[in-house]
């Protein structure tokens, strides 16, 4: 293991009783730019992060972040590291002003610069109390705090989870316009491929405790295209299908969801009997959720009309 990732694990293992949550991940994310890690409930995306931090131990393998195994991580180590959840949880008998103090006392690279370049996205005033501030504020609070300590390394847990389309937007261009996020590496773990898409440079996906891509989002869009075939009768059976994500009938066309798949899925289609058809892009929403549903591939379903 190096010190060229801020992030490497080598056969990382966790088991819950007989629950296998990471599976033997081997997963190294370089320094630099936004990373985003995403994978249905249960990847082991939040136990990943919980072993990386030092908050539980690993059943077995290796876990570094920063160059340090994450069980022996020490306070000025912890020091470089910001960590922003969806819970958002601060003492709310506290004023944001204190709490900010507090922080800038704990912090000895702290950049008050950077704390009010955030901050100053949102309507909160330092004698105003935790408690009294809204959902989205206290987000963009809690993210003006991690990068006023000049992390190299900031961890973002499904930040914007819970909140409304406007406090989104405003924490998503506070991350994106403010120049310490520039100077560090960003984990983005989140569902919100809307999210991922605007922010994400690098796209991390953990599937069953296992990595299973990773790429630059747009390349891993282009591996998905969508196609819709007039085929008559029931069309090929589903195990014939060259990389199949996802089959459905709908209003008696064949729409196929494929991995890795050129213009030669038209031939097969053609041979399949297929009168008409046509490809086209697909959100990286749906290229994901098709990827990660591939094991799942059902049988086509007929129209109910």
């Amino acid at each position: 293991m190096t010190d060229d990732y801020v992030i490497e694990t080598r056969m990382l293992t966790k088991r819950y009783g007989r629950k296998l949550a990471l599976d033997a991940l081997d997963l190294r994310i370089p320094r630099g730019r936004i990373h985003a890690v995403v994978g249905a409930n249960g990847a082991g995306k939040s136990t990943l992060f919980r072993i990386l931090l030092g908050f539980m131990p690993q059943t077995s393998g290796a876990a570094r972040i920063l160059g340090r195994d994450s069980d022996a991580l020490r306070p000025q180590d912890r020091a470089r590291i910001g960590f922003v959840n969806e819970e958002h949880t601060l003492p709310g008998w506290m004023t944001t002003g204190a709490v900010a103090a507090m922080q800038r006392q704990q912090y000895p690279r702290w950049r008050q610069d950077a704390f009010d370049e955030v901050i100053g996205h949102y309507h909160v005033l330092l004698d105003q109390k935790v408690g009294q501030l809204s959902r989205g504020e206290r987000a963009g609070f809690n993210l003006a705090l991690a990068l006023a300590q000049s992390p190299e390394l900031l961890v973002l847990d499904e930040p914007t989870l819970g909140l409304d389309v406007v406090a989104k937007r405003a924490f998503l261009e506070s991350l994106l316009y403010s120049n310490a996020a520039e100077d560090c590496t960003v984990i983005y773990c989140s569902h919100q491929m809307e999210e991922v898409e605007r922010v994400a440079d690098n796209l991390v996906i953990l599937e069953h405790g296992r990595l299973v891509s990773m790429s630059a989002p747009d390349d891993f869009r282009a591996r998905v295209s969508h196609w819709v075939a007039d085929i008559p009768f029931k069309g090929p059976d589903p195990s014939s299908v060259p990389g199949l994500l996802e089959q459905q009938r709908l209003d008696g066309l064949q729409h196929y969801i494929v991995l890795d798949q050129d213009e030669s899925f038209g031939e097969f289609l053609r041979a399949a009997g297929a009168r008409s058809m046509q490809s086209m892009p697909v959100s990286l929403d749906r290229a994901v959720n098709g990827f990660l549903a591939k094991n799942h591939a059902a049988p086509a379903r007929e129209d109910l009309r």
